[in-house]
């Protein structure tokens, strides 16, 4: 009831533009609004981009790469490096399509991606046994050493990221955002399938 309420205050949010009718049922609708909620209704009317999803997804993507960078900067990995070594340490030899699905990134992406990694010593690459076109990423031994070193620093900026939200709120977190990619997986520039 209150969100259905607060969209409602954010969809008539431009109304003020449109004179005293329009700010007259803004400041109606606004009453409706638990006390609670009232700035945070009052603050998106004042901030417009703050009442867009796509915005506020978009920014919060900007504060996790800030956070993530910050808590594993000595390891000279970003998250998409991380993501995949990631899926390379839970499916040992996948190819670059596979890799591309896992991560929802386009294969381009993960084939400089895993360059970067190689030249690094992180990953290598070897033909598949099936297909000889095919070529299976495996982490190396530094791969491995590498990616278990990082998952305290990682789960740092996870934890960060969250920290304003009590745990139970974390989890409808999870569960929002988990539903949200599922039902627009397919509007993406390449398909998200996670194993």
């Amino acid at each position: 009831m209150v969100s259905a309420m607060r969209q409602r205050v954010n969809r008539l949010a431009p109304a003020r533009h449109c004179g005293r009718e329009g700010q007259a049922i803004v400041a109606k609708l606004s009453k409706k609004v638990p006390e609670k909620d009232r700035d945070s209704a009052e603050a998106a009317r004042a901030r417009p981009l703050w009442s867009r999803p796509g915005y506020l997804v978009r920014r919060l993507h900007q504060i996790h790469q800030a956070l993530f960078l910050e808590e594993c900067k000595a390891f000279r990995i970003t998250p998409v490096q991380y993501g995949l070594l990631t899926a390379l340490s839970v499916r040992p030899g996948l190819d670059q399509v596979s890799l591309a699905a896992e991560l929802g990134i386009d294969r381009t992406n993960v084939a400089d991606v895993l360059a970067r990694l190689a030249k690094r010593g992180l990953v290598r690459r070897a033909p598949s046994e099936r297909d000889r076109r095919v070529r299976r990423a495996y982490l190396s031994e530094e791969g491995v050493r590498l990616t278990a070193r990082m998952q305290g620093a990682m789960q740092r900026a996870q934890e960060r990221l969250v920290a304003p939200l009590a745990p139970a709120e974390r989890e409808q977190l999870m569960v929002l955002l988990t539903r949200l990619v599922e039902a627009n997986n397919q509007y993406g520039r390449a398909l998200f399938r996670p194993s």
